[in-house]
């Protein structure tokens, strides 16, 4: 073995010079932002195992029968606006519910029950809480009967039926004749509006449902159109013929008039006779007078 002995101010081998050494840094430590997500993961998987076991369900549903116990369930019913309506069927439809608890009882359901009751038009339905149910209700309002199948019913503007009880109150309200007039109610009073005939008029009957006959209190039908617009005008130009003699069409002795052809209108009944013989009688005279 050799030795190399280094002299004082020589240079030191470049083989002996210290090498540069790398920095090594440290793997950071485990921050708040990572920590904060993992709990939220962990607070999420846990929120949703208690959703699928009905933990919410079964904390609200003891809640429920707790406040119930001490009184806050359904007890009284304050009602406004019923007339017409049976208010044993409101009482009936407004406690239909699973439940009586108060915080459980669905106002949107109950609402939506007492619509459809015949006479409920519309309802509003509140708490007063502990134990009180506020419900004001719309009725629908009468405006003909419906005669349909030997039947009588009193109907609203949209066609409902109401009742067919104690109809004697409406004995003033035309009548509609055939099935499916109810649905066109309101076609059938504009047509009764139009003219002062329609207070003349008893009963409307819808033919084929396509067109109206009216049947006039003295007796008379007369038979209009099948569109609207042509059965109004028909009706507005009999009413200005009927209110310009002496004597008017309707109670004149005629039984039908017939306006379904435009510009035209054909009679029936023992007054078109009468005419005829008058008519004759009238030509004879004439004739005699020329002779002399």
């Amino acid at each position: 073995m050799t030795a190399a002995t280094l002299k004082r101010g020589a240079r030191v081998p470049k083989s002996a010079q210290a090498r540069p050494t790398r920095a090594v840094t440290a793997a950071p430590a485990f921050g708040k932002r990572q920590a904060g997500i993992a709990l939220g993961v962990v607070l999420a998987v846990a929120l949703a195992t208690m959703i699928a076991v009905g933990v919410p369900q079964r904390l609200w549903a003891g809640f429920v029968q707790w406040t119930a116990a001490r009184g806050w369930e359904v007890r009284h019913v304050e009602l406004t606006g019923a007339r017409e309506q049976d208010r044993l069927a409101i009482y009936a439809a407004v406690l239909n519910g699973p439940t009586n608890a108060m915080l459980a009882t669905d106002l949107d359901a109950v609402r939506t029950r007492l619509k459809k009751l015949p006479w409920v038009a519309d309802a509003s339905v509140q708490r007063r809480l502990p134990d009180t149910l506020v419900i004001e209700v719309t009725e629908r309002k009468p405006v003909a009967l419906w005669q349909f199948n030997r039947k009588l019913a009193a109907i609203d503007l949209a066609g409902h039926v109401l009742t067919r009880q104690r109809l004697e109150r409406w004995n003033d309200l035309p009548i509609l004749i055939g099935p499916n007039a109810n649905g066109r109610v309101r076609e059938a009073l504009e047509l009764l509006a139009a003219t002062p005939l329609g207070r003349d008029v008893t009963a409307v009957t819808l033919v084929g449902g396509r067109r109206w006959d009216l049947h006039f209190k003295s007796g008379e039908v007369m038979a209009l159109p099948d569109r609207p617009a042509l059965a109004k005008g028909a009706l507005t130009a009999f009413a200005r013929l009927d209110g310009k003699g002496p004597v008017r069409l309707i109670g004149g002795g005629f039984t039908r008039f017939d306006l379904r052809l435009p510009g035209r209108m054909i009679v029936a009944g023992p007054a078109v006779a009468q005419t005829l013989a008058d008519a004759e009688k009238a030509r004879r005279a004439a004739a005699q007078a020329r002779e002399i």
